[in-house]
Order: structure tokens, then sequence, then C-alpha cells
């Protein structure tokens, strides 16, 4: 209660509503990742600013930054992953930071600050992060002698034909072609053209054997037994195994990166240069730097944390996880996406869809 009172202290809106609409509150709009944010965290800053959350999703950066091109206006803070947040510096489309109005930015952990993406950090603040793998029905897999700390097993034929129909993919342009140039033994962010020809070809050999390209339905059919195996975000197979034990299913969903290597996706905070709440925003941001309110993002979601007074607030299970807190030797084997240029882009467009056809 005193911490509450503390914040409601410091987050009276600056500019608020005119006087005699006391019936509507101020409203701070946020753009964000699908089940990224603890519903009980939303009441608490609603109750402490008294203002409303209102939240558009998305699924994807692509689909992100899509939206925007399009014309989506109005978001006072988005949470892109690195190489988005790259693009949308490289637009324009960002409001450098107020850093004295976010004094909770001591907690996160020096290793995901002062990025390429964002050298000193005045555009942007690490929220959450998750890894690109694999998550699959252990008891069915060892049922069927299949191996599972490798790409080899959402694209080689002679795994997938024991698994055909039960198998999906991240519907993600970047996603996928990482793991595929992963399991080739290249960077994901390897830019040769030969290389990515041979991703595109190991992909549309794979295809006929997966079920679908899923960015969030694979988490429930996962649970349910439905799948097998899907290619997908850690935060999301801690979603799925976390079901499956709710429900009493007979299995359980394990999940590991493949020893090839993977993705580290660094999803951050930023203000949006057509948002008209930067107090707000900054509030938001201020408040979800809380260790405490911070932790519930991972204690809900198995989201990993960069903030290092969260740890503590954290349950030890989840803590204990290297598939969501990586080591140091796993994270010796991460990368982090980062963005292309005009040419790349339009060769990846045109091999995407190439492969969506085949």
């Amino acid at each position: 209660m005193l911490a509450l009172a503390a914040l409601s202290a410091g987050c009276t809106a600056k500019g608020g509503n005119p006087a005699g609409s006391e019936k509507e509150k101020d409203v701070l709009y946020l753009f964000n990742w699908n089940n990224y944010l603890a519903p009980d965290s939303v009441r608490r800053f609603e109750t402490a600013c008294n203002c409303r959350l209102s939240q558009d999703y998305y699924s994807d950066n692509e689909e992100m930054l899509a939206k925007l091109a399009a014309g989506a206006s109005g978001y006072d803070i988005i949470v892109p992953t690195g190489n988005a947040l790259d693009t949308l510096l490289r637009q324009g489309a960002l409001k450098p930071l107020d850093k004295s109005l976010l004094p909770n930015l001591r907690n996160i952990n020096p290793a995901y600050l002062d990025t390429a993406f964002d050298p000193g950090n005045n555009y942007s603040v690490p929220y959450a992060f998750t890894l690109s793998l694999i998550g699959f029905n252990q008891e069915k897999l060892k049922e069927l002698d299949l191996p599972t700390d490798t790409w080899a097993l959402i694209f080689e034929p002679r795994y997938l034909e024991k698994i055909k129909g039960r198998v999906t993919v991240l519907d993600s342009q970047r996603e996928l072609m990482a793991a595929a140039l992963k399991y080739l033994g290249y960077s994901v962010n390897d830019a040769s053209e030969e290389h990515w020809k041979q991703a595109a070809a190991l992909i549309v050999r794979a295809k006929p054997y997966w079920a679908a390209f899923s960015n969030a339905g694979y988490i429930k059919e996962l649970a349910k037994g439905n799948l097998w195996v899907a290619h997908g975000y850690s935060n999301d197979m801690f979603q799925a195994a976390l079901d499956a034990k709710k429900t009493g299913r007979p299995f359980t969903v394990g999940y590991t990166v493949p020893k090839e290597g993977a993705v580290l996706a660094l999803d951050s905070m930023v203000l949006h240069r057509s948002g008209r709440r930067p107090d707000l925003a900054h509030q938001f941001i201020n408040f979800m730097l809380d260790g405490r309110n911070s932790a519930e993002l991972t204690n809900l979601t198995g989201s990993g944390n960069p903030n290092e007074d969260a740890m503590r607030f954290i349950e030890p299970e989840i803590a204990a996880n290297k598939a969501i807190f990586p080591d140091a030797e796993l994270l010796g084997r991460l990368e982090m996406l980062r963005d292309l240029d005009r040419r790349q882009r339009r060769l990846l467009s045109r091999l995407w869809t190439e492969i969506k056809l085949r």
C-alpha cells in the first residue's frame, strides 16, 4: 500500500482532461505484443495514475511495422524488437526519452543497455527478452526417438516424416530464415544472397511436412496435444507447458534451444512520435522498471528479464530455466537480429513470397 501511495503521488497526469470532463479518464495508448503485460500490472498502473491503458496487439514485428506504415497512429508506447527499433529510428518515428523522468532505469542490467540499435539508449528502454527455440511433446518425441536439440527436427525429412502434420513454424520471414541459416552454419544476420537461397530451399523442402505457419495458435495446440513440435518463442512455450500441466494432460511440453544457436530478441519500450501523452508514457515506463512490476511479467509469461531488481521477485523455477534465462555458454550461441537495408528487404520479400507459393 505504501508503494502504491508513493507511485500514485508521482503519477499525477500533466495536461489532463479539460475542466468539466471528469467523466473521462486520461488514456495511454500502448501497441504491444500479444500477452505481454500482466493484467494486475495494468490495474495497478491505472489506479495509481488515474488513467486508462488502451492496448492494441501484434504478433510479429513485420505486422507492427506494416500497420504503422499503413497509417496506424496515436500510440504513445510501442514495444519493438531490436531490428524493428532500428527501422523505426531510421524512419524518424520515435521521440527521445527524458531520462530524468525514469529513475528506475538504474535497475536495468548494463549488459542490455547501449546496444547497436540504440547506443546510449536515447530512445529505448529494455522491457523483456525471448529466445526463439523448439517446443515439443516430450513423451511423443521420446516414443518416436527424435532429437530435440537441433533445428534438424523441423527441417530434415528423415525426422519430419514421423511427425508430418504435427509441426508448425513461425510465420515470420526473419525468424524462420534465421533458424534455417543457423542450421546451415551461418549467422542469423548473414546477408549473402546465395546463403539466403540455400535457406529458402531448405524451408521449401520441409514445408510439405508442416501443418502451418503460426505465430500464436501453436501455444494452445501444443498444450492440447494436437501439435508435437513447434518453432516459437520461449515465453510462448512456457505458457504451453503451464497450460498442459494445469489441464492435466498426460504429457509434458518441453522446450530447448537448438545446439546450432538461435535468436535472442530484446524488446524495448519506445515513444512513438504520434503519441499525445509523453507524460503518461514516461510514467508507465518507470512503473514497469520497478522490480516487482517487471517480475510480474516474467512470472506470468515466462519472458526473460533484463531488470536486475526483478530477479529477487521472480519464481525460482523460472529463474533457473536456461531456456528463459540463458547461462554464459548458451548466450554465446545466441544472436540478435539486425535490420535489413532496402535491397535486402526486397530480396527477402521475394524469397518469402516464393516460399509461401510453393
